[in-house]
């Protein structure tokens, strides 16, 4: 018998005075989203540690049960049921809560095209340009101007230096590795899909056997088989963006 431990490290905003320390939505967000993380170290069934959880996972999906766990943010039988004002304990309001729905897709596109645009540059950056020899300042310019000739929609001034401050092309682990972000969301909300289709007609997604062979075939097995593997063998079939763009308010609800 394993004892699995893992520990979520937060900084949210400490009590003051007599008030009890408070959560917005953006901070519920965030800890589900570490808690995702968290799952995935916790209901790990693999014995070898250098697979186990979250670890020897490809970068493509290290990012999926955490991007995953944020979609439960956004339905209203999950955040009715645990959200309560500080000093009535009464839940978010409904119209509140519809209104919050409506804000969340406000220039979803242009935030699309802006992390296609960094994925593209991170990835043309390491491939193209040579690694063995010092790259003029302007070729690492003239490189970014021709992505967003590209895909964007907005061109930034001349004298903008965007790439001085996109720390991901060289620290963190991320380099020619950033396009995983927007990845993980097409996996996240291709596997949230899941528990909309079997929640469907019944008011509520939360579904136990979806939320089971999540368990099963992605959490259990960490990296102890490809990403993909586990993928399909949840979802049954290969990854579709069509999730993505609907949960972002790019195609309609079916």
């Amino acid at each position: 018998l394993l004892t699995p431990v893992a520990y979520v490290v937060c900084n949210f905003s400490p009590p003051v005075g007599n008030k009890p320390s408070t959560l917005s939505h953006d901070d519920v967000t965030t800890l589900f989203h570490e808690f995702g993380h968290a799952l995935h170290h916790l209901l790990t069934e693999v014995d070898e540690v250098a697979v186990s959880g979250i670890h020897g996972v490809e970068w493509d999906a290290v990012e999926l049960p955490s991007q995953f766990m944020e979609n439960f943010c956004w339905e209203w039988d999950v955040i009715s049921g645990m959200s309560a004002h500080v000093d009535t304990g009464a839940a978010l309001p409904r119209a509140l809560f519809d209104k919050m729905q409506a804000a969340r897709h406000f220039q979803s596109g242009m935030q699309m095209l802006r992390q296609i645009e960094f994925s593209l540059f991170d990835l043309r950056l390491h491939h193209e340009l040579p690694a063995d020899a010092p790259v003029p300042a302007a070729d690492v310019l003239a490189l970014l101007d021709a992505v967003r000739r590209e895909v964007a929609v907005l061109i930034p001034p001349p004298w903008h230096r965007f790439p001085h401050s996109f720390s991901h092309i060289f620290a963190g682990g991320y380099c020619a590795g950033y396009y995983s972000y927007k990845w993980a969301e097409v996996l996240s909300a291709d596997a949230f899909a899941a528990f909309e289709e079997a929640g469907a007609g019944r008011g509520s997604l939360l579904d136990r056997d979806t939320g089971a062979r999540f368990w099963r075939e992605v959490l259990a097995v960490g990296g102890s088989r490809p990403a993909l593997d586990s993928f399909i063998a949840f979802r049954g079939r290969a990854p579709q963006v069509d999730a993505l763009l609907r949960h972002s308010g790019m195609l309609e609800a079916t």
